[in-house]
């Protein structure tokens, strides 16, 4: 499928029936249409099919003489994945049909069916196939321009925080995203935005600390010709640039209250005007905001609206800090370095063991934004195929220098700099304390009194 539009798209699509007036008429009916066609009567040569190329739609049915196309279905998904499926049948069912979509097939058609009736299937197809390979697209171009998008993690908490996000992208809620300076909000804004069905249409960014009150309205709601001083055009603001699409509220926490009273009503009614306009507008956009304030603090102290507070936070998705996800630090590094050294012509292949090390022991203050600029600083500093510890110039604190059995200092620093060290590198706590031969209740003593 070209993946150009849904009029010109063109599919690959398989029928497998036992009828040869069927396979027949729909290849001349499909073909027609434009697409190709591989027709066969059992199951055998359709998994030979599939295995031989990569089909968009397999049309199935359900009786193939003794054989079950239902249990076709599930061989055909499990060759290609990416596959839509339809059952057609002249014994169409209620039950057949539930058991259809149990095993993942896109639709289901009885016998006997319309030119119309193919034709409406195969375009929602196309559809659905465009879309998808619209936001496969986005995905990559997301991954080239931040080797950090790469949300592959080995961190349980991590998992979680990504589990959220692709089961609520599908949805209309409104979200916020809370965690430290550096995790990543925006990146994760942006892939929750390429993982909804808003995919196709604009993202935006307004960076809420970063204008005074008046230009932010401006900038959320645009503003008419003559609103204020300079305004010499009517200027469409955010929300409708966005429209369709999603708008990220970085560091929503620092929103003045004269524009959260505003913001609110978008978010119940969907509706504002522009700055010095009359007109009231329809807003058809996702609302995604982002803050490292504790914004609960912030409603007692009477900075943040407690109305707003709760339409933003229908669904709360907090990204761990990178310090509480060790496991991820060497993968995303090596991803980073990767990318540093290919965008500078660089031959660098990978960290020396020492420099490794460090990596794990550093606190990561500024998180998963630190670690990407130790890793650029370090690509342009090395002069050699791996990064040493020299090349990194990470801003070590006191207690996190190298420690050896025999260095002298106390049994704590020996005891603490070790338990890091395991943690760092198991896979669980229960793991951690079999290494350690120490019971849960004491490692988490030790991780108290050492603030791991």
């Amino acid at each position: 499928m070209d993946g150009t539009g849904s009029e010109q798209a063109s599919l690959l699509i398989l029928v497998v029936d036992d009828e040869p007036n069927i396979r027949k008429t729909l290849t001349i009916s499909l073909e027609a249409e434009g697409h190709r066609v591989a027709a066969v009567s059992n199951s055998r040569d359709a998994l030979m099919e599939a295995r031989r190329r990569h089909f968009d739609l397999a049309l199935v049915d359900l009786r193939l003489g003794a054989e079950s196309g239902m249990e076709l279905i599930t061989a055909l998904h499990a060759s290609c994945p990416w596959m839509k499926s339809a059952v057609i049948t002249a014994y169409a069912s209620i039950d057949s049909a539930v058991e259809a979509m149990r095993r993942g097939a896109f639709d289901y058609l009885p016998k006997p069916f319309t030119h119309d009736q193919v034709a409406l299937l195969v375009r929602k197809v196309v559809e659905v196939r465009t879309l998808e390979q619209k936001v496969e697209a986005l995905q990559e171009v997301l991954r080239q321009a931040a080797p950090e998008a790469d949300f592959t993690s080995g961190s349980p908490s991590m998992q979680r925080t990504l589990a959220m996000a692709r089961q609520v992208a599908a949805s209309e809620a409104t979200i916020l995203l809370r965690g430290e300076s550096g995790t990543g909000k925006t990146i994760l804004a942006r892939a929750i935005h390429t993982w909804s069905p808003r995919a196709s249409k604009p993202f935006g960014t307004v960076s809420c600390p970063s204008l005074s009150a008046e230009l932010l309205e401006s900038e959320l709601f645009g503003h008419v010709k003559g609103a204020f001083t300079g305004a010499v055009r009517d200027t469409p603001g955010r929300i409708a640039a966005c429209e369709g699409g999603t708008l990220l509220l970085d560091e929503i926490g620092d929103l003045p209250l004269s524009v959260q009273a505003k913001l609110l009503r978008v978010l119940q009614e969907k509706t504002y005007e522009r700055v010095g306009g009359l007109e009231t507008r329809k807003a058809d956009l996702r609302i995604i905001a982002a803050t490292n304030m504790d914004l609960e603090s912030a409603m007692k102290a009477g900075r943040f609206r407690e109305d707003l507070f709760y339409r933003l936070d229908v669904v709360e998705i907090n990204i761990p800090p990178l310090r509480e996800r060790r496991e991820d630090i060497l993968p995303l590094a090596e991803r980073l370095l990767a990318f540093f050294a290919g965008q500078n012509h660089r031959r660098v292949l990978g960290f020396t063991e020492e420099a490794g090390e460090v990596l794990l022991r550093y606190r990561w203050p500024g998180n998963v934004r630190e670690l990407r600029n130790a890793v650029e600083r370090a690509i342009l500093l090395c002069n050699g195929e791996r990064v040493g510890v020299e090349c990194l110039q990470l801003r070590l604190a006191p207690g996190e220098p190298s420690l050896s059995l025999g260095d002298l200092v106390s049994l704590e620093r020996i005891e603490e700099a070790h338990i890091r060290r395991v943690l760092a590198v198991t896979k669980s706590i229960e793991e951690a304390c079999r290494v350690l031969d120490m019971d849960s209740v004491t490692l988490w003593r030790r991780r108290k009194k050492y603030g791991i």
